[in-house]
């Protein structure tokens, strides 16, 4: 595990992109965590009948997809002191084998007392902004 070390980040710093991968039976798995079965998040019938494109993923499970951008940088998720996103677009998932990946990426901002950066998030799926307004505050070694 790399520490990454307060003295060491400067405003600009990227961290590195990453992709994750979105499937159906991805959503089923984070459906049984979470409780929650809302039909959009696997029935395209119902999806579409509600004025979706089709399933969708949990906006929640989007939200950590993000996270974990910055859980891998810090290498430390108790390092998160905060962390907020708004909700641009949903991810659609594809009934397939390949599914669907959330591509994400992060700038440091600013730096803030008390070793702690803010780090502005982007998020896309399909080419679409997904989240908007993604920051995280976290405190570095």
């Amino acid at each position: 595990m790399t520490t990454v070390r307060y003295a060491d980040v400067e405003v600009g710093t990227e961290l590195p992109e990453q992709t994750y991968p979105v499937r159906r039976a991805d959503l089923v798995r984070y459906a049984g965590a979470s409780g929650d079965f809302n039909p959009i998040h696997w029935s395209d019938r119902v999806a579409r009948e509600v004025g979706l494109p089709g399933v969708i993923a949990h906006g929640m499970f989007t939200m950590a997809q993000a996270g974990r951008l910055i859980t891998d940088w810090v290498g430390d998720p108790g390092a998160v002191v905060e962390y907020g996103v708004r909700f641009s677009a949903p991810v659609v998932v594809p009934d397939d084998e390949q599914g669907t990946e959330i591509v994400v990426g992060g700038t440091v901002t600013k730096k803030l007392d008390d070793n702690q950066v803010v780090v502005a998030i982007t998020a896309r799926s399909a080419g679409a902004k997904v989240l908007a307004r993604s920051t995280a505050v976290v405190r570095l070694a």
